[in-house]
């Protein structure tokens, strides 16, 4: 399409949306936890939930999701569960950042379309090819989606520092997974992609073309379910890996400085 003005404002806005959300379900104003966390499987929430560690949040007026609170040495967060596929998590970050988040982090599960470098479980997703229909939204077709040059500095370095099962990637974003075809897969392979997942793109475009800090981790899982016992993650479904992750990227990002806790607005 070619009707699209990147330096138009929105009609629709997500601060519009809340307001409503908040009258309509009777939710109090207040901020969400400053980090946040996209938990497309599901698998991190169930963990926190079924250890007793998460509670829902009373601030979020949303009226396709539930964002749960928790606290992990010392750092408060919020997450939700199963929002699958670009469109869904762009939705929840444009309300995430309208609702008080400063920092969110996506970490969701890839297929492997490369074998990374060094053999990691995780990936840090640097850049994406965009293959779905929400990044034009916010960036011209021609330009990359990627990571901010700035947190990339941050992380990469330190992860030559740290145990965790993490490298530098590349991801294929699509919107269709059952059409993961052997040309597209070709493709992606010549274009030295390591993984395929559904969300990274999108969320880079709107990062980018609305000045939020966004990061996204693939976790890899599975072949595209091309041999048996595919689509394994770990301890508790890869959440004690991730929640691991999570902690040590809110670490270096934050830089020693907590940021403000949730709770009602003066």
């Amino acid at each position: 399409m070619i009707n699209k003005n990147y330096a138009e404002a929105s009609v629709f806005t997500p601060q519009n949306l809340l307001r409503e959300a908040r009258r309509q379900k009777t939710i109090p104003e207040g901020n969400v936890p400053a980090i946040c966390l996209l938990d497309p499987d599901g698998d991190i929430v169930d963990y926190l939930l079924r250890s007793g560690q998460a509670s829902l949040c009373p601030y979020w007026a949303c009226y396709h999701t539930h964002l749960y609170e928790f606290t992990l040495d010392s750092q408060h967060y919020g997450i939700i569960g199963n929002a699958v596929g670009a469109s869904f998590a762009v939705l929840l970050a444009e309300q995430l950042f309208g609702s008080g988040c400063q920092l969110l982090i996506s970490i969701t599960s890839a297929g492997i379309i490369n074998p990374p470098a060094a053999g990691s479980n995780f990936v840090l997703i640097d850049e994406s090819l965009r293959d779905e229909g929400t990044s034009i939204h916010y960036l011209p077709p021609d330009q990359p989606a990627q990571l901010s040059p700035a947190l990339r500095i941050l992380l990469a370095a330190s992860f030559q520092e740290t145990s965790l099962s993490v490298e530098l990637g590349r991801s294929w974003t699509t919107d269709a997974p059952y059409r993961e075809t052997p040309t597209a897969i070709s493709h992606a392979q010549s274009q030295g992609v390591t993984c395929v997942e559904m969300e990274a793109a999108a969320l880079y475009a709107f990062a980018e073309a609305k000045g939020q800090k966004v990061v996204c981790y693939a976790h890899l899982t599975n072949t595209m379910a091309q041999t048996g016992e595919d689509f394994e993650k770990g301890l508790e479904n890869g959440s004690v890996a991730s929640l691991s992750l999570l902690t040590h990227t809110a670490s270096v990002l934050l830089g020693g400085k907590p940021p403000s806790q949730p709770g009602k607005n003066p």
